[in-house]
């Protein structure tokens, strides 16, 4: 049990030395670390710590080899990951079968395993040190704090990287020097909307004295984002304590975590580190010896997208419909079983810590001057370096597909960026060197959101990106307003008579004229914002919807209604493997034989032809094309 301030002072420089002398060798022992963020336990990472452990006691490794699990390393695309210590090598792509080498090569021969190393996608380089790899270089970790070089489940690491000195620096303050500190900082909320965080605690704060309460919105939705859900595999008890030091600002005590169910990891490692606290004296009565209490519970979301708007939460949790509230009042005055609440999602909370640990001048330091701090993005889609990236508000959108997601595979060209998810929009081209900011982003017709960006490459259709959103929103809309129930149907509609090729221009006109209406007249952020992809292509890509419309074509070779398969009789040498592979008979002989060639070419029968692609990918001759 740590009972006051000086016993968890002495306990965190004591954890830290041991942990440093640890990684810098001091013990004798070589550490392995594994990642076990769910992006590499589905790749296998859980099998290769297994077979890792089996072989370093079947090779009488135990006394020269410590391994250990840790959250996500970033870079999702090329886990799973392990990183060896004190030399810090780091290996990518890992397969099972991969371990008995790292163990004979590196752990007792001493020489590095070089095709396991990161290639870099530029120079063709190989790199051995995770800080050397050009991902890492301009991200600078606040949210992600220790997130990929600690056990989450370990308290006595997060107290070597300063778990709880946020906390106590907290309690030995006055609850609104606390909230000051927030204030100064300029944090904001990194849910999506921005609003100041400190601001919202000051609502809460200003209410009358009672029960209050602080609620984590874990409810992950958008599709593609996943920062929230590696933060809390990560590190779950700097949520813990960002909660805590909120708690404590506004005179509550007890705090709600709302985590989506398909969370397995991130809620399993909450629960175990909320049990950690709570045996450690961190969380329960009067902590540190203080006369603060705090409790902290778990409620499990069902997955409903609009239950990520705060309000509709709140209903959740109190066992109701997750459908939003009017509002005045807002949550801050009135919100959890009608008390003064305030919600924060886990990235907001997860820096927290950082700002009463450091000072509220070291969080504001980085960022722009209305947009302080760091922000984590997801960085998905047609991208080489596909994973989590925490950088400085205000860097570039080029920096951030380019310099870190190491650009577009295969020598595509960029064609845009879509920021903030279904609730975003598409940024392009001429936006790459834009500062990543809260309201530079709005200036431009998308928004920041709670951070997912999917890179899309000249093979994609914006059309159908558009309608892909569409149909998202339509099925997470609760149902409650007439505007986002009936209006977004109507617009999936549209899209999909455009993308049919059976639209026309007053179609076109009807569709942004809808989304203007829904957009004014909707209950909640969720249909306020859902026109913004049809808005923001329309804007950008009107191109795009026209030759839909008039030329009945789609530029991208996307949109299956609007797209042929056809065979070049030229290069057809009538070997017949597109027949085979064609599940509708759509392909038969001709009578004509290309020159050079013994056996007649191929063609497809149109009105036969489904479009699945089985006879382009196939064709080992390059002579099937869409069109």
């Amino acid at each position: 049990m740590i009972k006051n301030f000086e016993e968890l002072q002495n306990k965190c420089k004591e954890c830290s030395a041991c942990l440093d002398a640890k990684f810098a060798g001091a013990d004798g022992k070589r550490h392995i670390l594994i990642c076990g963020g769910t992006g590499c336990l589905s790749t296998n990472s859980a099998a290769i710590r297994e077979e890792f452990e089996r072989l370093i006691k079947e090779k009488g490794l135990s006394d020269k080899v410590e391994i250990n699990q840790v959250g996500c390393f970033g870079m999702c695309s090329q886990g799973p990951f392990v990183k060896i210590f004190p030399e810090e090598t780091l290996y990518r792509m890992l397969k099972v079968s991969d371990v008995d080498e790292i163990l004979e090569s590196d752990i007792k021969g001493g020489k590095v395993v070089e095709r396991l190393l990161y290639v870099d996608p530029v120079t063709k380089e190989k790199i051995r040190k995770q800080d050397d790899i050009p991902f890492y270089k301009k991200q600078v970790h606040i949210a992600l704090h220790a997130v990929g070089s600690i056990d989450p489940e370990n308290l006595e690491e997060a107290l070597a990287r300063g778990a709880f000195q946020g906390l106590a620096r907290a309690l030995k303050m006055e609850r609104q020097d606390v909230i000051n500190e927030v204030l100064n900082s300029g944090l904001r909320g990194r849910g999506g909307g921005g609003f100041p965080t400190g601001r919202k605690w000051q609502f809460a704060f200003a209410q009358p004295e009672g029960e209050k309460y602080v609620v984590c919105n874990g409810d992950e939705g958008d599709p593609g984002a996943f920062m929230d859900e590696a933060i809390l595999e990560g590190n779950p008890l700097a949520v813990i304590e960002g909660m805590m030091i909120a708690g404590y600002a506004i005179g509550a005590k007890n705090g709600y975590f709302y985590v989506r169910a398909e969370y397995p990891v991130a809620v399993a490692r909450l629960l175990n580190a909320i049990k950690m606290a709570e045996d450690a004296g961190l969380l329960g009565d009067n902590i540190l010896g203080s006369n603060f209490s705090f409790r902290c519970h778990l409620r499990l979301g069902a997955g409903a997208f609009v239950c990520g708007e705060e309000t509709a939460l709140l209903n959740s949790i109190q066992g109701q419909r997750g459908m939003p509230r009017p509002r005045p009042p807002f949550p801050a005055v009135k919100g959890l079983w009608d008390c003064p609440t305030i919600v924060n999602n886990v990235e907001t909370l997860a820096c927290v810590p950082y700002i009463l640990r450091e000072g509220f001048g070291e969080f504001a330091k980085y960022g722009t001057e209305r947009s302080k701090g760091t922000k984590v993005f997801a960085l998905a889609g047609k991208v080489n370096n596909v994973g989590l990236v925490e950088v400085p508000m205000g860097t570039t959108l080029r920096e951030l597909i380019y310099d870190i997601g190491g650009g577009i595979p295969n020598g595509k060209k960029f064609k845009a960026i879509q920021t903030g998810g279904p609730s975003g929009g598409c940024l392009t081209a001429e936006d790459l060197d834009a500062a990543i900011d809260y309201d530079n982003l709005v200036a431009k017709g998308s928004m920041m959101g709670s951070g997912g960006a999917i890179v899309m490459d000249e093979d994609n259709c914006m059309v159908d990106v558009a309608k892909f959103y569409m149909d998202f929103i339509c099925d997470e809309s609760c149902g409650k307003c007439s505007p986002c129930r009936i209006g977004t149907k109507r617009m999936l509609e549209m899209l999909t008579k455009i993308t049919d090729g059976t639209a026309t221009l007053e179609d076109l006109d009807k569709l942004n004229a809808l989304a203007e209406n829904i957009k004014a007249d909707s209950l909640c952020a969720l249909g306020q914002t859902a026109p913004n992809p049809i808005l923001s292509t329309l804007s950008h890509f009107k191109d795009e919807y026209m030759a839909h419309i008039l030329d009945k074509k789609c530029p991208a070779h996307v949109c299956k209604n609007l797209m042929q398969y056809k065979i070049d009789k030229e290069k057809c040498i009538g070997c017949g493997l597109c027949a085979k592979n064609c599940p509708a008979d759509a392909i038969h002989k001709t009578d004509y034989t290309a020159p050079g060639h013994k056996l007649p070419s191929m063609e497809i029968d149109p009105s036969k032809c489904v479009k699945c692609g089985a006879c382009m990918s196939g064709c080992k001759f390059g002579a099937i094309s869409k069109e």
